[in-house]
């Protein structure tokens, strides 16, 4: 299409149903954009989206001839594509199409007795959005190559679970785990709801595949350190922390034929150094060197060089397997990948936070994952259930729900921590089951059953003789003299305050993002939400992406939620992140910032701005001037914004096109 063409702009309003035009005149605005400059149709329809919504605009740019499409509609995060592909059928560049936001932007927060206010603000909306209309430029998509490899970061239950889709698939997957095993929090558990199956007989073959899985490199005891590039070339720098101790394939490559780590535990055996197992959430003692439980993956011991008095002990035990090595220093290796997938879990609150429930003040106050791990068959105390203070056998035992969930005091988390409710409902059970005769006593303010079958198991544990009372716990006290607790709350539908006396207490603490997520998610370029989960790039179209392409998200990191959706998830994401890897190729939107060599300075103030290392400063025809990387590139205008020379051009947001909105804007139309 020649550049000196005059522009013929087409204008169509969708009525949205009733979510538009049960709030302003669709008539009037219609009426209104036929008498704007330049344009040749205005039209509309009940559902623009749909097939003969968009039969119109196709129909319209060819009788008219058509240089531009204007659609006044909802949200461009939703239906930009649509409309695009629409104007692209047209005959037109994709490009050359224009989008007013009249729904979120103007009847949904005008819905109430605004209805001419409604009407001229979108007459507004649509005269602007005609005067970029007008300036609009065809612009090209380039496609950059992407690597086969994808990497996953995080190895709980969500992250083995994307591991092994994308393994499967035939991409090789690099699974990334901060500690020396995988397994995360679900390895942790005793039981799982509702179907009260045995947590590690359904994940430990799940451990043991991305152990053995071929397309799988299991890279332990790494932490990401950096992150470069951009989709389909991302850099991701490794710390591989100094482990202490040799795996078998390490041995080997240093010359140490049969060597390596067996797991055999001779070395643990005689250190003398005592620490808190943090797998079992501190109630049981490991060695400086040392495996978290029987059950680890890899079955590599580490060395934990904060507490190891490096006495050599545990060289001598190793004998001629030489695997271990005191003097073994951190190392940085480099991957490349073309797509990754964050799934680094979740944390429980600080819940000593919220002193009246007496956290860490009473010695029979525990939190619910150190109640699984008391409950737990391979737990410090083989699955006997006792309490801290005396090792006594509880027989009355109360289970504080919504602990710092659903909490807009401004020391806990407003949100619904979601898997609360279940899991106390499961350990209620369990208590009732290995205990004959004890009582479960559960404090909530609501019980949410939320999934398959899970309401059903609600009845069950009330029918198995739990006792409910609801109300929020306002005091917890303890008897000195007993080690009992005391607790204090309304039972609002009895209408009156109680007292319980119970022998211990479990809180369900609230989930919170995982130390060091915000740390790891700003290196790949991910938002958070105000909450401080991961934020997908939408809610509801695109739950597994984000905002910065190729890089998705998977299980709790992204926000609270159980096993089942966790998993669901993962594979969403495994499936999303394997298609750019299987194309081979991605295409970027052409929204990224030009230099106008001849305007620029090469002064590199723009340089540190960019949010996205975008831009740099290099040489062209003997001068320093700005160069940008097209597939970092965002669009997001910061550089252009702040170029002293006006050498940036932003496509798509180009100067001339935003002074032209603003124009129509306070010139209310008039040319």
């Amino acid at each position: 299409m020649a550049e000196k063409t005059e522009p013929r702009i087409g204008v169509f309003l969708c009525h949205c149903g009733t979510n538009i035009a049960g709030s302003l005149s669709i008539d009037d605005v219609v009426n209104y954009a036929k008498t704007l400059p330049y344009v040749a149709i205005a039209d509309q329809y009940q559902y623009m989206c749909s097939t003969p919504g968009q039969k119109k605009i196709d129909d319209a740019i060819k009788e008219h001839n058509l240089t531009g499409v204007v659609v006044a509609a909802c949200s461009p995060r939703l239906h930009e594509p649509t409309f695009r592909t629409a104007t692209k059928e047209g005959g037109l560049n994709p490009f050359r199409f224009e989008m007013a936001n009249i729904r979120e932007q103007n009847s949904w927060v005008h819905m109430h007795g605004m209805w001419d206010e409604a009407t001229e603000k979108a007459k507004d909306q649509v005269r602007m959005a005609v005067a970029k209309a007008t300036m609009l430029e065809d612009l090209i998509p380039k496609s950059v190559p992407v690597e086969p490899t994808a990497m996953v970061v995080g190895a709980g239950v969500a992250g083995i679970q994307a591991a092994l889709d994308l393994a499967s698939a035939g991409i090789k997957t690099y699974l990334v785990e901060r500690t020396p095993t995988v397994g995360g929090r679900m390895s942790q558990l005793d039981k799982t709801f509702p179907t009260l199956d045995c947590s590690q007989c359904i994940l430990t073959p799940k451990m043991v595949d991305v152990g053995r899985h071929p397309n799988i490199e299991l890279l332990t005891y790494h932490e990401v350190e950096t992150v470069e590039g951009y989709i389909g070339n991302f850099e991701v720098t490794l710390r591989k922390k100094a482990r202490g101790v040799l795996t078998p394939t390490e041995a080997t490559a240093k010359g140490i034929v049969g060597g390596g780590c067996n797991g055999c535990g001779d070395c643990a055996g005689v250190c003398p150094v005592i620490k808190p197992n943090p797998f079992e959430m501190g109630m049981a003692p490991r060695k400086a060197i040392y495996i978290y439980h029987a059950q680890v993956m890899p079955l590599i011991y580490t060395v934990d060089f904060d507490s190891c008095v490096k006495c050599g002990l545990c060289v001598e035990a190793c004998g001629e397997k030489k695997a271990i090595d005191l003097e073994m220093q951190d190392e940085f290796v480099k991957y490349k990948v073309g797509t990754a997938i964050l799934a680094t879990g979740y944390e429980l609150f600080p819940v000593e936070n919220k002193r009246e429930w007496g956290y860490k003040q009473f010695d029979n106050v525990i939190n619910a994952l150190e109640f699984e791990r008391l409950i737990c068959a391979s737990g410090p105390t083989g699955g006997h259930l006792v309490r801290p203070s005396d090792g006594k056998t509880p027989m009355k035992v109360g289970f504080v729900l919504c602990a710092g969930s659903r909490d807009n005091t401004g020391i806990g988390k407003p949100y619904c921590s979601r898997f609360c409710c279940m899991y106390s409902l499961k350990h209620a059970h369990q208590i009732m089951e290995k205990i004959p005769g004890a009582v479960a006593y559960l404090f909530y303010m609501d019980i949410r059953s939320f999934g398959k079958m899970y309401e059903e198991f609600y009845y069950r544990i009330q029918h198995e003789g739990a006792k409910f009372i609801r109300g929020r716990v306002a005091n917890v006290l303890e008897d000195p003299a007993t080690k009992n607790l005391h607790v204090y709350t309304e039972d609002t539908l009895l209408g009156r305050p109680v007292d319980v006396e119970v022998d211990l207490l479990v809180l369900a603490a609230a989930a919170q993002p995982n130390e060091g997520a915000n740390v790891l998610r700003k290196k790949f370029g991910v938002s958070a939400s105000q909450d401080g989960w991961m934020l997908e790039a939408h809610p509801k179209l695109n739950p597994c992406g984000t905002t910065t392409a190729g890089v998705f998200l998977a299980g709790v990191c992204q926000g609270p939620k159980d096993i089942p959706d966790a998993v669901a998830q993962a594979e969403g994401a495994a499936s999303a992140a394997s298609i750019p890897i299987h194309m081979g190729k991605v295409e970027l939107e052409p929204y990224f910032a030009m230099c106008i060599d001849e305007l620029c300075a090469g002064c590199g103030m723009c340089v540190n701005l960019c949010p996205y290392s975008a831009l740099a400063l290099g040489e062209k025809d003997g001068r320093t001037v700005m160069v940008v990387t097209e597939a970092k590139c965002k669009g997001c205008g910061t550089c252009g914004g702040f170029c002293p020379g006006g050498a940036i051009k932003m496509q798509h947001f180009t100067t001339p096109q935003i002074a032209a909105q603003i124009d129509a804007f306070f010139a209310g139309g008039e040319q």
